[in-house]
């Protein structure tokens, strides 16, 4: 019995677990690197290894997508494995002492998205300006997060956006949100200006911008959600990956985690490369990315369109007004 089956669960709960054979099976889809590889020999694995021992294997300029979500500077556990507080200062020189290696990887026009909370993002903004563009940064809003009588409640992360050079691809239209219209103006013939009426609702598509409030992080009722205590939501990675990388891209995440990345990068038509120092978040990623040849969707985002939390439903229920309709014909 693997350590998540140990814990007791509602019935209603629906969070991945690896039976003990799931994980033998799983495992022997694993690789790790003890030559320099080729991107043809690593293309679309969960490489299960310490980055510090793979990352010189890794071939030069293959990756067009890089995103990584670094232990924060918290004492934290993986899975029994913790990562624990350090100075600000020995944390930049922890994130420099990988990040460094990691750049000749990237393709010349490639971007790069570094995760962190408050504590860590000077770190993360001192290494990345040596080394890449600062674009932007991200700021994105979790629900997570006990409150505080003595402080306000952690409920925001960055995500900082960055470049190889001045030229990188940014596929604006596909990141598009349809948000409810709070004054649905009209023109003077009466039509809706720049929003549409669907199931009684009114919609705007609007332009994506750096502050991300339609995020929810994968808890114990969503499909997606794992054991891993730092997971990220499918629909943030659908985000970054459609923005910035195209179909048939390399997408590379060093911190893998239980696969989030490569399971998205998947269902996008990316090829996808991750690395994840414990076995069962490995595995988890293998049984992940199994299932997402069965089920390519990701909650949140319909139809080319990401809906702001909680509205996705009213287009759900178009789409089955039109089949029934369909059908009636």
């Amino acid at each position: 019995m693997t350590e998540n089956q140990e814990k007791h669960r509602a019935a209603r709960n629906r969070t991945m677990i690896l039976t003990e054979e799931e994980r033998q099976l799983y495992k022997q889809q694993l690789i790790t690197l003890s030559q320099p590889a080729t991107t043809e020999q690593i293309l679309n694995k969960t490489i299960q290894q310490n980055l510090f021992e793979a990352m010189d294997k890794l071939p030069d300029q293959f990756v067009d997508l890089m995103f990584i979500d670094p232990p924060y500077n918290l004492t934290k556990s993986f899975n029994g494995k913790t990562f624990n507080k350090m100075s600000s200062d020995a944390y930049t020189e922890w994130l420099d002492s990988w990040f460094s290696q990691l750049i000749r990887i990237l393709k010349p026009h490639a971007s790069v998205y570094i995760c962190g909370d408050w504590r860590s993002s000077h770190s993360i903004f001192e290494v990345a300006s040596k080394y890449l563009n600062i674009i932007n940064r991200i700021t994105w809003e979790r629900e997570k997060g006990r409150g505080s009588l003595t402080n306000w409640k952690n409920a925001s992360e960055d995500i900082w956006f960055c470049t190889c050079s001045t030229s990188y691809t940014f596929n604006v239209d596909q990141v598009k949100m349809k948000r409810k219209v709070i004054a649905p103006y009209r023109n003077e013939q009466g039509k809706p200006k720049d929003w549409d009426e669907q199931a009684g609702d009114k919609f705007r598509l609007t332009h994506p911008s750096n502050l991300w409030t339609d995020l929810t992080v994968p808890f114990w009722s969503m499909p997606e959600n794992t054991d891993h205590p730092t997971q990220k939501p499918e629909k943030l990675l659908a985000k970054i990956i459609l923005a910035s990388s195209n179909e048939q891209d390399v997408v590379f995440d060093p911190f893998l985690g239980s696969g989030t990345t490569s399971v998205v990068a998947k269902k996008l038509k990316r090829h996808y490369v991750g690395i994840e120092l414990d076995e069962t978040f490995a595995c988890l990623a293998e049984k992940r990315l199994k299932l997402a040849e069965e089920d390519i969707t990701i909650q949140g985002y319909a139809e080319g369109v990401f809906w702001e939390r909680n509205s996705l439903q009213v287009q759900e229920k178009v789409k089955r007004n039109e089949d029934f309709q369909a059908e009636s014909e």
